[in-house]
């Protein structure tokens, strides 16, 4: 028999992590019984709340006492809302006692942005870990010795599990079943309950926000030149000469503002616009890629299955107005 806890912190919560987290594992644990096994699940929801009130007050959470778990197998955080260092400050007491359990032999999985919470712990640290694709920049300047993957939609390392954005917690409650059953009672909890079984990235639902709160005036001005200029051949050479900067330096200047190269930058703009208007779904895909600037289909194809996983027209196919059924 193994203990599996549920955590519930001090801050708000995403009910649907939580209680989906205990549905599926409890439904796991029945279709195991009724093929002639034992029990194999002792699941609770604990917290050091007594209660934990969300979505607006229409629902509350009565967590068990985790004082009273002096140990768990598995222990499972669920994604967060709070601001993310203000629920940090308000769950001392809980990041002390995930991280005892670890170093006690528990295995932890963190949805979501319930990663921030367990990076607290000082567990992550030279380990992968993903989140939502949303909050990943502000997770790299937060705890910058981690190694934030959050294209990928499940991280498995020493024990630790973490996994992308939204509704992709079910793909990580999937993958804890079929770790603590087999892999049939995690295609039975697939069918069941409808999840995708196989999905493992986050980077088709990512959207590229262009980072422009850095404060460097040089830099802002590139970026408008290139977002400005996307069906243009664009030398970044002559780009710096124009703004009164060595190569170099601007290449430092503009890692160190965005995050991205000049080059990467490039290639994201120009893939986040081609994915907006393949959305729309009236353009051809060579249309698309004319617009954004590209003459070679080949390198237009593979830089966008880069970024977003799928090629151009399997992204039109699933996510063009004209495929939505009405």
């Amino acid at each position: 028999m193994k203990h599996v806890t549920i955590i519930v912190p001090d801050c708000q919560v995403n009910l649907n992590s939580i209680s989906g987290a205990y549905e599926i594992l409890s439904s796991a644990n029945a279709y195991w019984q009724r093929q002639g096994n034992r029990s194999l699940l002792d699941i609770c929801i604990a917290g050091f709340v007594t209660q934990s009130q969300v979505d607006d007050g229409y629902f509350t959470i009565h967590p068990a006492d985790l004082a009273t778990i002096r140990k768990t197998d598995l222990l499972i955080i669920p994604s967060i809302f709070e601001d993310y260092a203000q629920a940090i400050a308000k769950n001392e007491k809980l990041i002390e006692w995930i991280a005892a359990q670890y170093k006690g032999g528990a295995e932890v999985a963190s949805m979501c942005s319930g990663a921030f919470l367990l990076a607290a712990t000082g567990l992550l640290e030279g380990k992968s870990c993903s989140t939502h694709w949303n909050a990943a920049e502000q997770f790299r300047q937060m705890f910058p010795g981690v190694r934030m993957v959050p294209d990928k939609v499940i991280t498995d390392e020493h024990g630790i599990y973490t996994n992308g954005g939204g509704y992709s917690f079910l793909n990580l409650v999937l993958y804890l079943v079929e770790k603590l059953f087999d892999r049939t009672a995690a295609v039975f909890c697939s069918k069941i309950f409808q999840i995708d079984i196989e999905r493992t990235t986050q980077s088709p639902f990512t959207i590229f926000h262009i980072q422009k709160g850095h404060g460097d005036e040089v830099i802002s001005k590139a970026q408008a030149y290139i977002e400005a200029h996307l069906d243009a051949k664009i030398s970044f050479e002559k780009l710096a000469t124009e703004l009164a900067v060595s190569r170099r330096n601007f290449d430092r200047r503009f890692i160190k503002a965005t995050g991205n190269t000049p080059v990467e930058y490039l290639q994201r703009v120009k893939v986040e616009a081609a994915k907006k208007d393949l959305e729309r779904g009236r353009k051809s895909v060579f249309e698309v890629m004319s617009d954004v600037g590209y003459t070679d289909d080949k390198a237009f194809r593979e830089v966008f299955k880069k970024i977003t996983g799928l090629s151009p027209l399997d992204y039109r196919n699933k996510y063009s107005k004209e495929n939505v059924a009405p």
